[in-house]
């Protein structure tokens, strides 16, 4: 289901560098239902939320419009079967902007194992990687073609979808072209 941001995408790219952060460090911990149970202090730092903002949220909290919503669907379908998800995700920052990971998510149990038995899953922890020049191209080019086509299925867009679909159409034919930008 699409989520409507928090703020309006700003369409500017942030990179690890910029913020000076190892996508490593950024790690967050869920519960089954995808609320925020622990955020690393790296990963407060590259999202600019507090702590405050992020535990007890749901994850989504980060989602980006551009985001197709087959990503995550079948990151769901993955994690619920108890099976480790890989992909790569735009993620949208309190201050409007954006950056990429690659994020590995997989299921844990109480005392934060991994584990791969759908019955002993008590929620998610999610590792990211920071992915290359290459890998984002391609995920954007796809990405931005997948999302234009849901959005395009839908039989009634809500106002900010219509919006998005309008910017979708705007937007340059490569991520590069976002980054330079800023």
């Amino acid at each position: 289901m699409a989520v409507k941001p928090y703020t309006t995408p700003s369409w500017r790219e942030i990179t690890f560098k910029d913020e000076g952060l190892d996508a490593r460090a950024l790690v967050t911990r869920t519960d089954k239902k995808g609320i925020i149970t622990f955020a690393s202090r790296a990963y407060r730092q590259m999202t600019k939320f507090d702590r405050t903002d992020l535990i007890g949220s749901p994850h989504s909290i980060v989602r980006h419009p551009f985001m197709p919503e087959a990503a995550f669907k079948d990151m769901w379908d993955t994690i619920q079967r108890g099976e480790h998800w890989s992909g790569m995700v735009m993620n949208l920052r309190k201050d409007s902007n954006h950056y990429w990971v690659e994020v590995n998510v997989d299921p844990i149990d109480e005392e934060g194992n991994i584990v791969n038995d759908p019955d002993k899953i008590a929620g998610y922890i999610a590792i990211r990687r920071e992915p290359s020049r290459d890998e984002i191209e391609q995920a954007y080019a796809l990405y931005k073609k997948v999302r234009k086509e849901e959005l395009l299925k839908k039989k009634a867009l809500k106002e900010w979808e219509k919006e998005l679909l309008q910017i979708l159409d705007k937007l340059p034919n490569k991520a590069e072209d976002l980054l330079a930008n800023k």
